[in-house]
């Protein structure tokens, strides 16, 4: 199992061209100093900040753009689009009765991107 993901975690789309924050709402899943995700948190805009810039041509307002500059790649703002899950998650760790999002798990854009966790939000502290 990956770190749990917390609030505030760097995410990163292989089309988009900056990272993005993930943000969890605190609805009765505080753990700890900041909230914890689910699998769950996986909605546009809500908790998925944009990532800068689109690349991808499956983005219609990416494609339209490439195509007034005849054929060459224009990006546009991105605007995630996520319909299901992030997956796996951990099923052995519950968080607001659904599987906890640890730093493993992808989210898959409905443009073709897969959105991933960069950092956690959280550190492993080892006194010695």
């Amino acid at each position: 199992m990956g770190a749990q993901v917390v609030m505030g975690a760097v995410l990163q789309c292989s089309f988009g061209v900056a990272p993005s924050s993930l943000v969890v709402p605190p609805t009765s899943k505080v753990m700890g100093p900041v909230p914890a995700a689910n699998i769950l948190d996986n909605k546009p805009i809500a908790n998925i900040p944009p990532f800068g810039m689109c690349q991808s041509l499956a983005n219609p307002t990416v494609a339209a753009a490439t195509a007034a500059a005849l054929g060459v790649l224009t990006p546009m703002p991105c605007v995630p689009a996520t319909a299901a899950p992030w997956v796996p998650g951990c099923p052995k760790v519950m968080v607001g009765n659904m599987p906890a999002l640890d730093s493993n798990s992808k989210l898959m854009c409905s443009y073709g991107g897969v959105i991933q966790v960069v950092s956690p939000g959280q550190v492993k502290i080892i006194n010695g």
